[in-house]
């Protein structure tokens, strides 16, 4: 039984409001990207997730580099929309927040910051990109840190934007000094929970590789508390290494892209994180699949699909969930 005065936070993977999603929503209800976890998701404490689109209507398709996609949405939808389910804060370190320039760059910030939705992880100049970002939550103090080793083109520098990128390898000491001078930025705050958010690794890569453990590990020893880790577009197992909660990738949580029949980049989880006294004590997957360019509770089969692919990938690293009301559980 869940303490009442626990704060429960929702962390998800790469929500994707583009393209034909982008087009769907021009017909239909703000809040219908969030299909049936509306609700869910309305009532958690806070909501962290990794947008993975600009919110602009300004803006050309990066041409510097060969890319095959871009991604946007209208900010005059997708912000009501980020709004209509308490998001809190966003992830912006990712290879398609420059995929129209600097100028969409600008204005998802400049969006977000008139919405009151926290971020981190891209910026004006590299100072910038590289700041924590607070959040409260009740009387729950968060700090963000977010990085990423995609897209190296799209670093920003001292004179120009982009997102906070390094190469997540232990022995680098140049990522080692930017990584931590964030975190040590971030403890200056004396937050009560700091999160480090990494949008790290290839696509469709369905466990982490050594150095990315590694680099978790040295992250706990720098006193993260949580690791929100996505890219990959297929969730990863999750761990707990000297107590910080390591959920190594979200998943996609919603977007419009072609789906593999093998690994399921369609399915995910809410995963929910129970703080009491200023500790991680539980984390709750929820099961999620995407249809109808919509996030939904995942069906009975897609839901088990899910649950025994996480416990499988997670017992790799020692963790254990429990099953309970439809959902996973791991007492941290």
């Amino acid at each position: 039984m869940r303490d009442e005065d626990a704060i429960r936070l929702g962390f998800a993977g790469d929500v994707m409001l583009g393209r034909l999603i982008d087009d769907r929503q021009r017909k239909r209800s703000v809040a219908a990207v969030w299909g049936n976890v509306e609700t869910h998701l309305e009532a958690l404490d806070g909501l962290f997730i990794n947008l993975e689109c600009c919110l602009s209507a300004r803006g050309t398709p990066w041409t510097d580099t060969y890319r095959p996609f871009h991604f946007r949405a209208d900010p005059d939808w997708a912000i009501p929309a980020l709004n209509a389910v308490g998001v809190d804060w966003t992830n912006l370190a990712n290879n398609h927040m420059l995929d129209y320039g600097p100028d969409a760059l600008r204005d998802t910030i400049s969006y977000l910051d008139e919405a009151e939705i926290a971020h981190s992880g891209a910026g004006t100049d590299a100072k910038s990109a590289r700041a924590p970002a607070f959040v409260s939550v009740d009387d729950l103090d968060i700090a963000f840190v977010s990085f990423t080793d995609n897209t190296p083109e799209f670093a920003a520098e001292s004179d120009s934007p982009g997102t906070a990128h390094v190469e997540f390898d232990v022995t680098d000491d140049k990522a080692a000094r930017i990584v931590g001078d964030s975190l040590a930025q971030a403890r200056e705050a004396n937050p009560d929970l700091l999160v480090a958010s990494l949008h790290w690794g290839p696509n469709m890569r369905t466990e982490p590789t050594v150095e990315f453990r590694e680099f978790a590990r040295w992250l706990t020893e720098q006193g993260v508390d949580v690791v929100h880790g996505h890219s990959a577009h297929v969730f990863q197992g999750v761990e707990i290494v000297d107590g910080t909660v390591v959920m190594y990738d979200t998943g996609d949580f919603l977007d419009d892209y072609a789906v593999d029949s093998e690994r399921r980049n369609d399915r995910s989880f809410v995963f929910e994180l129970t703080v009491e006294d200023g500790d991680c004590t539980e984390l709750r997957l929820h099961p999620t699949e995407i249809y109808d360019l919509a996030v939904h509770e995942a069906e009975h089969y897609a839901s088990n699909w899910s649950m025994q692919r996480m416990d499988t990938l997670s017992s790799a690293f020692g963790t254990q969930f429990e099953r309970e009301d439809d959902g996973l559980v791991l007492s941290i």
